[in-house]
């Protein structure tokens, strides 16, 4: 079965009268690594946060979103909050704790594990992700790049089923952009199901499993990265890749 599945999806905003999402339809199956591409204002984010029970947008909702079958709105709170991890674009955004130690246990917390539990995933978390120099740091005094580094850990502490990643690299400096980048690409070699928002082209051809590009609120053209990088058959995917590459 398909970890999430959209159903011919039609959302628009309170007041507007464009259509953010027009007819989605298409599914993200386990262990695969789904990039979603598009020039901004193209509906990407909208896209992703449907994904995510207390992130889904207000407004005129039309068709399905589900996970493992079930609806996305229907999830319990605490299966919403362990199952399906979610990255912001900008780390200041998603830190809620002082220090780095205390930042990747909050998830774990507040689903009420208990203290041995919480101990060895940190432990894990901290290990995978290279930042025991910095375990009990401020996390005030990081960079950006290590900033995104535990949020990821965060999220990735609670065993998620799938993780979601919204631009995650658009706002931090070039130098830090690798170091978050390569982070994820071993998450893809790990077998984690993730979609993410990128506009990182590079990284989306390298890594991805299939690549959705959007356009005014549709999915002009879904495909593998080699057949949509190297033989787009929509117009506007052409005019979209001849801009960027």
């Amino acid at each position: 079965m398909e970890t999430i599945k959209f159903g011919n999806v039609t959302f628009s905003y309170p007041l507007s009268d464009r259509k953010a999402l027009d007819d989605i339809s298409f599914e993200v199956e386990k262990s695969k690594f789904i990039v979603v591409c598009g020039k901004s204002g193209c509906g990407k984010t909208t896209l992703l946060k449907h994904m995510k029970k207390n992130l889904k947008p207000y407004g005129n909702f039309q068709g399905s979103v589900t996970y493992c079958g079930d609806e996305i709105e229907d999830l319990d709170d605490r299966r919403n909050a362990a199952e399906i991890g979610f990255v912001q674009q900008n780390p200041d955004n998603q830190i809620v704790t002082d220090k780095v130690w205390h930042e990747l246990a909050f998830g774990l917390e507040s689903l009420g594990c208990d203290t041995p539990k919480i101990r060895l995933r940190v432990a894990e978390m901290a290990a995978f992700f290279g930042i025991e120099k910095w375990f009990y740091q401020n996390v005030a005094e990081l960079s950006g790049g290590q900033k995104q580094r535990v949020a990821i850990a965060r999220a990735l502490a609670m065993d998620p089923e799938v993780m979601l990643f919204d631009e995650p690299t658009s706002a931090l400096d070039p130098e830090m952009v690798g170091e978050v980048l390569n982070v994820m690409k071993q998450l893809a070699l790990e077998g984690m199901t993730m979609v993410v928002v990128t506009h990182e082209m590079g990284f989306a051809r390298e890594a991805g499993d299939r690549i959705l590009f959007m356009d005014e609120g549709v999915i002009a053209e879904e495909n593998t990265p080699d057949e949509l990088f190297n033989h787009p058959v929509n117009e506007r995917t052409k005019s979209f890749l001849s801009k960027i590459l």
